[in-house]
């Protein structure tokens, strides 16, 4: 069955709907929802804000409605963002040993959490140099420990789902945090996770070591201390 749409179709949020249901007229207001299609729309990308950001956000009993996304899984927006800013906020050093230092960048992974499907990355970048570090990109993916020679290196690319304070130009003699969210996973043990961060027009670039000991004993959040 094939569904097709002419014309133009209006979007509008507001109004009021009734419902009738039984014997009973139940006047009770609900949104309704009103769509326009344009052909040449002015505008292709609209980018939503967490809407609930301003909301008290201590209590996780509360009833009210979340939007769940497909790469969160069963996780609410809302609360991955809360556990990021936990971490953030805390800045506990749980891991000593993963971290990389090369032309006076320093790239270190303090600690990784988990928490209801979700691997949580916190990662420090400090600059002890005096030319800023514009970040290119940061890249996490399973390699093999060990590839023959000519053989074809097989990879497989984690993309972050969210990050929290995620800074592109780090200045010189500074140092910047920022949590990343993944979805949990782990890896044999003839592979290993390569976190890696690009330097923008540069090659100051950093590599961080993983292995799966790292990430099955990751450090597992209490909703209860979340704040």
């Amino acid at each position: 069955m094939e569904s097709r749409m002419q014309g133009d179709l209006h979007v509008r949020f507001g109004g009021r709907l009734w419902e009738t249901y039984h014997r009973k007229v139940a006047r009770r207001p609900s949104p309704s929802l009103h769509a326009k299609y344009a052909r040449e729309p002015e505008m292709l990308n609209i980018e939503m804000k967490d809407f609930l950001e301003n909301e008290d956000t201590s209590d996780f009993s509360h009833t009210r409605m979340n939007i769940y996304f497909r790469e969160l899984g069963n996780e609410s927006p809302l609360l991955v963002k809360l556990i990021m800013q936990s971490i953030y906020k805390n800045n506990d050093r749980k891991v000593r040993h993963l971290g990389s230092k090369r032309f006076g960048i320093q790239f270190l992974i303090k600690g990784i959490y988990t928490y209801n499907g979700m691997l949580y990355v916190h990662t420090q970048t400090k600059n002890s140099s005096n030319v800023p570090f514009d970040t290119d990109f940061i890249k996490f993916k399973i390699v093999d420990k060990k590839v023959p020679k000519r053989t074809a290196i097989q990879e497989t690319v984690l993309d972050a789902v969210r990050s929290y304070n995620e800074v592109i130009e780090i200045a010189g003699k500074s140092t910047v945090r920022t949590v990343y969210a993944l979805p949990k996973f782990t890896i044999p043990d003839d592979k290993l996770l390569l976190v890696e961060l690009y330097e923008k027009n540069g090659g100051r670039h950093q590599t961080i070591r993983v292995e799966n000991a790292d990430i099955v004993n990751a450090e597992v959040i209490n909703e209860l201390k979340i704040k």
